[in-house]
């Protein structure tokens, strides 16, 4: 069942596909160094020498403009928008509702294309590739947290991390070993078997968060993370997220208004009316 998902996830799933617009006990990192992702294909391609590999700047968003066109009049949602995050680090972008936070985080991870500028991640020019490129560096370097978690409803939490595993090639007994130990790392080893209409709003966040960091991403774009849980389980889930940038060196870029994040970041950028204000 999870591979036929699993072809039909690559097709419409909005963290994969190039042309979607939707915009994850003591912690430990889920140890998965032995899983065939260090031994699949596009983990083992020739990347010594490439920008990825090189780059010290994770995100560098270059003079980036968005402008909606209806039938009305044009709206700006982003305005001149610059800024260098460098790898490993945790940023945080903060701002109010309607602020353009979500809007911000959708065209870094090229889900929306900006009207103007430049959007470069771990070296490579993210707008000078096409769709279908877009989507393999999606899938081969990105972990995204949405915000209303996009959980596929007729899987179990367990099935819904699984399948992120499947559309990086891990299949069998090891996504699923990967997969539980993700879920036990947010806290819901104990409701990997659930559906998510069985699970509470911030249960279903972990799940997201869970999804989010298969296969130890390079960059980590979380919408919102801790919006709908407590603060223990917020906690544990920042937590989580900067020992992945302190010990694999993933960059984590976090889209919130929650202040019980701020003590977690490396920087913070404030974002109002579509502008960073210093």
């Amino acid at each position: 069942m999870l591979l036929r998902l699993a072809k039909s996830a690559a097709e419409s799933a909005p963290f994969f596909r190039a042309d979607s617009t939707a915009i994850a006990p003591p912690l430990a990192v889920p140890q998965v160094a032995t899983s065939p992702v260090a031994t699949s294909p596009v983990a083992t391609s020739p990347v010594a020498t490439s920008p990825v590999a090189t780059s010290p700047v994770a995100i560098a968003l270059r003079d980036i403009d968005l402008v909606f066109r209806s039938e009305g009049e044009p709206f700006q949602a982003l305005r001149h928008i610059n800024l260098e995050i460098p790898r490993g680090s945790v940023q945080l972008i903060m701002g109010p509702a309607g602020a353009g936070k979500t809007t911000l985080l959708q065209v870094v991870a090229g889900l929306l294309s900006p009207t103007a500028g430049q959007v470069e991640l771990l070296g490579t020019n993210l707008t000078e590739l096409s769709r279908a490129a877009q989507a393999h560096f999606r899938n081969r370097h990105l972990g995204i947290v949405f915000q209303d978690y996009n959980l596929l409803r007729s899987l179990t939490a367990l099935e819904n991390v699984e399948l992120a595993l499947n559309l990086k090639g891990v299949f069998g007994p090891s996504a699923r070993t990967e997969a539980r130990s993700l879920l036990d790392a947010v806290g819901l080893e104990n409701r990997a078997n659930v559906l998510p209409r069985q699970l509470s709003g911030g249960q279903q966040q972990r799940v997201a968060v869970a999804r989010a960091l298969v296969g130890r991403p390079d960059l980590i774009i979380a919408d919102e993370p801790t919006s709908a849980l407590d603060s223990a389980n917020g906690r544990k889930v920042m937590e989580l997220l900067c020992r992945l940038a302190r010990e694999q060196g993933s960059t984590v870029l976090i889209a919130t208004h929650d202040p019980r994040v701020r003590e977690f970041g490396d920087a913070i950028a404030h974002l109002e009316d579509g502008q960073i204000r210093a």
